[in-house]
């Protein structure tokens, strides 16, 4: 335990560390600069200060542009979790159903996901453009992370699990889904990622009032960038303590696994 609190100190110490550095840098780089398009460290708090006092131009709370673009996240991102992790079991487990469908998923897996974001506006209304534009982001890092793990279980324990009489579902539930969740985990985070990435341009072109990508639009035609860095390191910061969130849950359901070190 006290080695874990001593490292666990260290972290944290490391971490002030490097955020003091990156201050100094930046607050260096802006007197350098000494451009009102290039706002120092000190001018972006005092952004976020006006903010959290008076709300933006149009009379709206931070916090209602946050919770706004969280809730368009969760939808979305959840749908994602559901259909991706459902279809990369279905495709994981019969080989024949993904040959016989990759000629469809392999090209829309790349395409990018803002690319969609002109359809989604002129064929949805509304709530349902985001979760889409989110739900088709986030959804194929969550299925090919699922196929991947489902392909990773050890052929042995399928085996064993079916010379003790074990049945197909029986072996699913049990052997197969706890062998792949390390990497559907692994597909969420990535797809969290990708999902805060097109909320926010999605928002930028939707017409809807709140949304940190709408907060940082309309700023940006203002020419305030102070508070378009504002937008950035709330996104940021929201993003980190999700990730965050789904790492604890990993370490929780993981904790065999250990990080390799060389």
């Amino acid at each position: 335990m006290r080695a874990a609190a001593a490292r666990g100190l260290r972290l944290f110490a490391l971490n002030v560390v490097v955020l003091a550095a990156a201050w100094v840098v930046w607050d260096f780089t802006a007197r350098a600069a000494h451009s009102s398009f290039f706002p120092s460290p000190a001018s972006v708090a005092r952004a976020f200060q006006e903010i959290l006092a008076a709300g933006d131009v149009q009379g709206h709370q931070l916090w209602a542009h946050i919770g706004a673009s969280l809730v368009r996240v969760f939808v979305g991102f959840a749908a994602a979790a559901v259909t991706g992790v459902a279809l990369g079991m279905v495709l994981g487990l019969k080989r024949g159903v993904y040959d016989s469908t990759k000629s469809i998923l392999e090209p829309m897996r790349f395409i990018p996901p803002i690319a969609w974001i002109p359809l989604a506006i002129v064929l949805l209304r509304g709530f349902s453009r985001y979760a889409f534009i989110i739900w088709i982001g986030a959804f194929f890092p969550i299925l090919v992370g699922t196929m991947a793990g489902i392909q990773r279980v050890s052929p042995l324990l399928v085996e064993v699990s079916k010379a003790f009489g074990a049945k197909r579902p029986f072996i699913v539930l049990k052997v197969v889904t706890p062998g792949a969740l390390p990497e559907i985990v692994a597909g969420m985070r990535i797809g969290l990622g990708v999902g805060w990435m097109c909320i926010v341009a999605a928002e930028m072109i939707g017409g809807e009032e709140l949304g940190l990508g709408r907060l940082m639009m309309n700023y940006a035609d203002l020419l305030r960038v102070d508070m378009v860095i504002v937008g950035m390191i709330t996104i940021g910061i929201i993003g980190y303590a999700t990730n965050e969130l789904l790492l604890l849950l990993e370490q929780r359901l993981f904790a065999w696994r250990r990080a390799v070190k060389v």
